[in-house]
């Protein structure tokens, strides 16, 4: 927030818009909430699981070393999301009042769609650290719930965003390198 704050206070500003209140997708809006309720899920079962209730079995060291390695790989993928694009709105829509374009360096130059992989490391990552079975399976959901989101945001950018369909053949993976 501080870094935006002080480097980029156009794209904290876009970061704060509603769901409803702009310009976008509307079949978004609905994508949004289920985002945001399958993480309030995800952060609330956690620690439910792993330390209240003890639900999962204890997970081996080495799982619990993934999911930091997958930690550290997603404040990565988020940090570098926000200095490389400063379009990178929470909803799926162009923003034409900023001139929006296509980001194709950085991390957009890896995967179309690094801060989801970083949202998916994350949702892996720290049920893994905690050793809760509930968490990985809930952010599992999520993961589906944000490649759904990728198919409809990509047919929208193809469809709006000039130079799209060009930076599409360029990197060829929406999410994971060498798989999608």
């Amino acid at each position: 927030m501080y870094y935006l704050y002080r480097k980029d206070p156009a794209l904290l500003a876009e970061r704060y818009i509603q769901p409803g209140t702009a310009d976008h997708e509307r079949w978004d809006t609905w994508v949004v909430y289920g985002i945001m309720i399958g993480f309030i899920i995800w952060i609330v079962i956690m620690p439910l699981d792993a330390k209240r209730f003890v639900w999962s079995p204890a997970f081996p060291l080495w799982l619990t070393i993934v999911g930091i390695v997958l930690l550290v790989g997603s404040f990565f993928l988020f940090f570098r999301s926000y200095t490389d694009n400063t379009f990178l709105s929470p909803l799926v829509r162009i923003q034409k009042d900023r001139q929006q374009r296509v980001i194709s360096t950085g991390v957009y130059g890896f995967v179309r769609h690094p801060m989801y992989l970083g949202g998916i490391l994350m949702f892996i990552g720290a049920p893994l650290v905690l050793g809760s079975c509930y968490g990985v399976l809930t952010g599992f959901a999520l993961t589906i719930l944000l490649m759904a989101r990728i198919l409809g945001e990509e047919q929208m950018l193809s469809r709006d965003l000039e130079g799209y369909v060009a930076y599409q053949q360029k990197v060829r993976y929406r999410l994971f390198p060498f798989l999608w």
